[in-house]
């Protein structure tokens, strides 16, 4: 996988979105990313589809804070989740159990 910026990789995540491993899941993910590359972004999965945009919404069904560079590293594998959440690299409010399978809904391999 080339290097991305995390806007650009956000903006590529519905190429990547494995609509299979989603059946079912209806929620919106609000992303506050800090540092460098930083911003507010928001993913929405629903009826088998992935939207990304930058922006805020209310009340989210999960959020999650993390560097601009973290939030890069955990999305393409280079760092894991659960560890960064343990390292407090990674803060998360709301729905844990969609916390957990957020990224498995993803092969940023295939379209990067």
């Amino acid at each position: 996988m080339s290097e991305y910026t995390i806007a650009e990789l956000l903006e590529r995540m519905p190429e990547a979105f494995v609509p299979e491993r989603a059946a079912g899941v209806n929620a919106t993910v609000q992303l506050h990313l800090s540092g460098p590359g930083g911003g507010d972004w928001v993913i929405t999965i629903a009826n088998q589809q992935c939207k990304t945009e930058v922006g805020t919404i209310p009340n989210p069904n999960l959020t999650f804070l993390a560097s601009a560079q973290d939030c890069l590293d955990i999305f393409t594998g280079k760092l894991d989740g659960m560890k960064a959440f343990m390292l407090g690299k990674l803060q998360l409010r709301g729905d844990m159990s969609l916390a957990m399978k957020l990224v498995s809904y993803f092969n940023v391999n295939r379209s990067f």
